[in-house]
């Protein structure tokens, strides 16, 4: 059998870890290891993130449609249960930006919610 030192292979795989540990601090952009280690987490932790981020828009959604909703006298659950009963399919995200930005068609909504 032939020897095999890989390498070319190896040297590869090192300089692609490097790079993804570009702008790291210290020795975490430099040593092998230490990059790898710290990759391996920041990759962990932006899959989580990516997870936490959805989670944070909606409560960010939920708390200005409550606070227009609370403008109109109504609250944030009966007029969820409103445009529901009425079949207004509107989800969160868009109901916030219309809350933002017309608050006259807001308070429409909030009308065909509390009919």
């Amino acid at each position: 059998m032939t020897r095999v030192k890989r390498g070319f292979k190896r040297v590869q795989r090192r300089k692609r870890m490097l790079k993804f540990a570009k702008g790291f601090y210290g020795a975490k952009s430099r040593l092998y290891r230490s990059a790898k280690e710290a990759v391996d987490r920041a990759l962990k932790y932006s899959y989580k993130g990516r997870k936490i981020r959805k989670r944070d828009f909606r409560s960010l959604w939920i708390v200005r449609i409550n606070a227009a909703c609370n403008l109109n006298g109504i609250s944030y659950s009966r007029f969820m249960g409103g445009l529901k009963k009425a079949k207004v399919d509107l989800d969160r995200k868009v109901l916030a930006d219309i809350a933002v930005l017309k608050p006259e068609a807001f308070a429409k909504l909030v009308a065909v919610a509390k009919g």
